[in-house]
């Protein structure tokens, strides 16, 4: 029997398609998690814990929440990202520290600078300490944190950061994300492995539009962990999670120009092309249990193809794959009455199967016809994206209140939207009028004013509010980001 579908999983286990053998549900080969760090010795940057406040050049206060009568203010030296916590309003025996996170908040290194307001004085401060961990590539987030003498009430602000790798929405999006960057696995942390090539490509894509090289050392690392996981080359039995990983591979390619990305890419492709049968008149099938064909499957294989063939001078062999995909995604009838594509067909019928319009599937279909047109110059596809991407950004079931959203829950759906803002990002850069850079700004202005933490964290709503992030959900977010510039 295979797995229950409530069965606990990780980042290698996948139980979406119960057809599947027992077998192809977890990953046979995976790396060894190693611990984050908790010790609490001196972190070194420009500086290293323990440096004096009265030297800081120039200081900000982060927050100041109440401790009683007493106040509690996390201050921060940009410039030499550092920050520290200040205890007022009181006297002596007030206690005061500062908490370090490298994961986002889940865990922390406590009492940084722990002390205490001697006599005499109505507030003290700890000395400074640094957000990150350059040397160790921890990326990190502070909070300050106090105690009134002779109660048992704590008081601590929210986790911030300094503005170093966070000088813009897109960079302190990107820079959270990689607060859940698992060094240990090459994954993120609190999502799975689709997921996770889609968080990798918004970190690169990051990179690319910011100028912003910081975390590029996540592109190899990713890479060398996780090659010989599942059937190796990124490769398992579900055929959008290959395209998932190969235009990853795609990005990484284009950002460092090692080959090892765009052949594994094209490792990925050819792997894929293996489930193109005449079952409904063509297309791929969704896994290799040979049940379903889907729309996200299929349009990821044109984008894949179809990119391959514009980054390998002189091949015919992608390309026309990518042109067949494209006529059988066309024909298939999952393209609706209203221009938004459903789900997927029913097999037995051939028939769409009126499932949702994900976000996704309305993104993805762009980003295809948008390298279509790159690699055949045929106006065609971009004027048949237009026509997609208008049904999209306009249907008000998709966009209640003008914000775009997914009506459903899973692990799978906070990855949705990051797709299609990335989609329709790339046919806007490519069409001269730039017709839906207004669209994206809405969004990101929406989600930058609705739906942040204060750590630049963002959840599934980008109308709001607030309540949880995860590696899914703020990939979205940076994907979002990069799209609206």
């Amino acid at each position: 029997m295979p797995p229950s579908a409530t069965a606990v999983c990780d980042s290698y286990c996948d139980d979406r398609d119960p057809a599947l053998p027992p077998g192809a549900h977890r990953s046979p080969t995976r790396p060894a998690t190693a611990p984050r760090p908790t010790a609490l010795a001196p972190v070194c940057n420009l500086h290293c814990d323990g440096r004096d406040p009265a030297l800081s050049a120039g200081e900000r206060v982060a927050q100041a929440v109440p401790a009683g009568t007493r106040r509690v203010a996390l201050h921060f030296d940009s410039t030499e990202t550092m920050g520290w916590a200040v205890i007022s309003g009181g006297g002596q025996g007030d206690a005061v520290w500062l908490d370090r996170s490298y994961d986002a908040g889940a865990t922390w290194q406590p009492k940084l600078g722990s002390t205490t307001t001697p006599a005499g004085y109505g507030g003290w401060r700890t000395s400074m300490h640094n957000v990150d961990d350059w040397a160790n590539l921890g990326v990190g987030l502070l909070r300050a944190c106090g105690q009134p003498a002779g109660s048992s009430s704590i008081a601590c602000t929210s986790w911030y950061r300094t503005t170093w790798n966070a000088g813009n929405r897109a960079t302190a999006a990107a820079t959270a994300l990689m607060q859940r960057y698992n060094l240990g696995t090459g994954l993120f942390d609190t999502t799975g492995w689709w997921n996770a090539a889609n968080a990798l490509n918004a970190i690169i894509d990051n990179a690319r539009v910011s100028g912003m090289g910081s975390y590029r050392y996540a592109i190899a690392r990713t890479y060398d962990l996780n090659r010989t996981a599942w059937s190796g080359n990124f490769v398992n039995e579900y055929n959008d999670d290959v395209a998932w990983w190969g235009l990853a591979w795609i990005a990484a390619y284009d950002l460092t120009g090692d080959r090892r990305y765009l052949d594994t890419a094209r490792v990925g492709a050819d792997h894929i092309h293996r489930y193109w049968d005449q079952t409904c008149g063509g297309g791929i099938w969704w896994t290799s249990s040979r049940t379903y064909k889907n729309a996200i499957a299929n349009s990821l294989y044109v984008q894949l193809n179809a990119a391959l063939h514009n980054r390998l001078p002189g091949e015919t062999t992608y390309v026309q794959r990518a042109r067949d995909g494209w006529r059988w995604f066309e024909g298939s009838g999952m393209v609706n009455g209203s221009n938004l594509v459903n789900d997927g067909l029913v097999t037995s019928t051939c028939r769409n199967n009126g499932q949702t319009p994900w976000s996704y599937n309305q993104g993805v279909p762009l980003a295809a016809l948008t390298e279509l047109h790159r690699a055949t110059g045929d106006q065609a596809y971009l004027a048949r994206a237009r026509v997609l991407a208008d049904a999209s950004t306009t249907n008000a079931a998709l966009n209640p209140g003008g914000i775009v959203f997914d009506n459903g829950g899973g692990g799978d759906v906070p990855s949705f939207k990051g797709a299609f803002a990335r989609g329709l990002g790339q046919l806007n850069r490519a069409l001269s009028d730039r017709p839906y850079t207004a669209y994206l700004k809405r969004q990101a202005d929406t989600a930058h004013a609705r739906d942040r933490s204060s750590s630049d964290s963002y959840d599934q709503p980008w109308a709001g509010p607030f309540q949880r992030s995860d590696a899914a959900r703020q990939h979205s977010a940076v994907d979002l980001m990069n799209a609206a510039g």
